[in-house]
């Protein structure tokens, strides 16, 4: 049977990613499941060709605060069921995460805090890291429970200095933080596998650029997008990937191709 791919990409804003093709790539993109983060829009807000789109299952979750975070969820078949609560209001509040059941498959398509803060001063770190294990604990419990999960989404965290061209240049900026890249230490020690490394040593692939001019183009960027398999479901994967030559966000997509036997 054919491989089934499933896709993550933060769109930096859902409408403006519209602007520049993201229907036309969901489409065309060959994708059973797509998650999407940083969507800043309810879906009153969004034309009926985002909101519901023909042949495409949709799930949206907003952030109380109007045009920041949230996340969604493109599929060809219906889940079994979407959770969006962490049980922690400060958390949920913001419109992060969603957890798709599928079958046996759990899809959690999350959106995880910028530790900077408003100051850029690194305010942020300490929800973000709440955030971390918060998520840690209840993806640990589905573990346990039987399910298989792959973690897919923007983490704003580089793991280690081949995910970021410059990493002496960014020793104190957050999302190459000592304490945040041990929270990947500790999730991959915990048996969770980074999809894209158990494929791709090397070096020079990022998923991040920032949008000052020629930065892209020079790929001087930053790999904080990851597809995270527990260990029951990477025995599934086939292969995982960067899109980097798909255009419409600061971000590119990133995804897996697995084995339709991960569902059952």
């Amino acid at each position: 049977m054919d491989p089934v791919r499933i896709l993550s990409w933060n769109v930096n804003g859902l409408r403006a990613c519209e602007r520049k093709g993201f229907r036309r790539w969901l489409d065309r993109s060959g994708a059973e499941i797509v998650g999407i983060q940083e969507v800043r829009a309810t879906r009153e807000q969004m034309p009926r060709r985002l909101s519901e789109p023909k042949r495409w299952q949709t799930h949206f979750s907003a952030a109380e605060r109007l045009g920041y975070s949230g996340v969604g969820l493109y599929s060809r078949g219906k889940p079994d069921g979407v959770e969006t609560s962490l049980g922690k209001p400060a958390f949920d509040k913001e419109g992060r995460v969603q957890l798709a059941r599928f079958e046996r498959l759990v899809i959690a398509n999350v959106y995880f805090p910028n530790g900077n803060g408003k100051e850029r001063d690194n305010s942020r770190v300490p929800y973000k890291l709440r955030f971390y294990r918060t998520l840690f604990e209840k993806l640990e419990e589905l573990r346990a429970s039987g399910l298989r999960v792959l973690v897919m989404g923007d983490f704003n965290t580089a793991h280690t200095e081949i995910d970021l061209a410059r990493p002496k240049d960014n020793k104190k900026t957050s999302g190459f933080l000592p304490n945040e890249r041990k929270e990947i230490d500790r999730w991959l020690a915990a048996g969770w596998v980074d999809s894209f490394r158990a494929f791709e040593p090397g070096e020079g692939h990022y998923s991040w650029w920032s949008q000052r001019f020629g930065v892209r183009e020079k790929n001087i960027g930053w790999r904080i997008d990851y597809v995270l398999a527990s260990p029951e479901a990477m025995n599934h994967v086939q292969a995982a990937f960067i899109l980097k030559n798909v255009k419409g966000s600061d971000h590119a997509p990133i995804g897996v191709d697995v084995d339709p036997a991960l569902f059952g």
